[in-house]
């Protein structure tokens, strides 16, 4: 699975969401048309068809990318010792 840049998620979802707004509140047709090129811009980048999953999808994503990355180099698996084997 591609995951888009943490910042180009963050300015699509704060662009979806201020001009949901703005359509939301009587905003033009030039408006409607910014948002529903976010929006699909949105959906592309996330590998979704609707804007609610679009903005939950990327929000997790944000909330993956925030995380610290475990050290794997020092992690082991636990190995049978050979002196229990009969």
């Amino acid at each position: 699975m591609l995951i888009a840049d943490p910042s180009l998620l963050r300015e699509l979802v704060e662009r979806c969401e201020t001009l949901r707004l703005c359509v939301a509140s009587g905003g033009s047709a030039q408006t409607r048309r910014q948002l529903d090129d976010a929006v699909y811009t949105l959906c592309v980048v996330t590998g979704t068809r609707q804007l609610d999953t679009a903005l939950c999808v990327a929000r997790q994503q944000l909330a993956d990318a925030s995380r610290p990355v475990s050290d794997t180099r020092h992690a082991h698996t636990a190995s049978p010792d050979s002196s229990d084997t009969p």
